[in-house]
């Protein structure tokens, strides 16, 4: 579908979206228990199972900037299941603008002292693509529901799903503190109802990928939220990749018309 003005507002609407699941990592490493990640998933309001999951558990394995890099491939997995699964192979432009989109976030978070842990990086390339095919799957089933109905039951589904796996791993939490049940209370509310209404109400009026190329934006807003909470350093190899994830969102969208 073409990034056209007319859909400026949809392209607008939805990307906020991936900037509130920026703030997860801020939220994850200022307010929330350690060692929880189940319960983080489950407590954002019923969240989207697996992807959920595995986010909070790269969230708390990986450096944010490596976690980051892993799941910015999920443009070019969902350019993948629109080639094998749907048949149509997408523009060269748009497999290589995705290439670059993860090259600039490399460039803008990647740090020198990151850490590889096997089982968190398992989770990132396992999360990415489940929201990768969730996408895919979600545009081209067409599911006859409002947006708030659709949103609704994938909420309800995904937490029964991470319901039996936190009480089985984690138990019932004790013990939180105002600032535990804050950072819950904003991951249920912004980081679940309102951010994936806006997702899905984007995902009914735009193709796929550029619907997943917004996706770049939330290590984006993960990196400035660090920048000016937690004493992140900008410099020019950041501000370089912060550009080029920013300009390669626009070319996917040009590309996919």
């Amino acid at each position: 579908m073409p990034a056209t003005r007319t859909h400026l507002p949809d392209l607008l609407l939805t990307a906020l979206a991936p900037l509130i699941w920026g703030s997860t990592y801020l939220v994850t490493t200022l307010f929330l228990p350690p060692e929880r990640p189940f319960t983080a998933a489950l407590l954002g309001v019923l969240n989207i199972g697996l992807f959920q999951a595995m986010l909070f558990v790269a969230a708390y394995r990986l450096t944010g900037g490596l976690a980051a890099i892993l799941t910015s491939t999920q443009t070019l997995m969902v350019l993948l299941l629109t080639w094998l699964v749907g048949g149509q192979m997408p523009p060269k432009a748009a497999w290589a603008w995705a290439a670059a989109g993860v090259a600039g976030i490399g460039l803008l978070v990647l740090s020198p002292t990151a850490r590889l842990d096997g089982p968190g990086v398992a989770a990132a390339l396992a999360g990415s693509a489940a929201m990768a095919l969730g996408v895919y799957l979600s545009k081209h089933w067409q599911i006859k529901l409002s947006g708030a109905a659709f949103t609704g039951w994938q909420l309800v589904a995904g937490g029964l799903f991470l319901l039996p796996i936190t009480l089985w791993r984690e138990g019932v939490p004790h013990h939180l503190t105002a600032a535990n049940a804050g950072g819950y209370a904003y991951l249920c509310l912004v980081g679940a109802v309102l951010a994936y209404g806006l997702f899905f109400r984007g995902l009914a009026r735009l193709s796929p990928a550029a619907v997943s190329s917004l996706g770049l934006l939330s290590p984006v807003s993960a990196f400035m939220l660090g920048w000016l909470f937690l004493g992140q350093a900008l410099d020019a190899r950041s501000m370089v990749g912060l550009v080029l994830a920013l300009v390669s969102i626009a070319g996917i969208q040009r590309a996919i018309r």
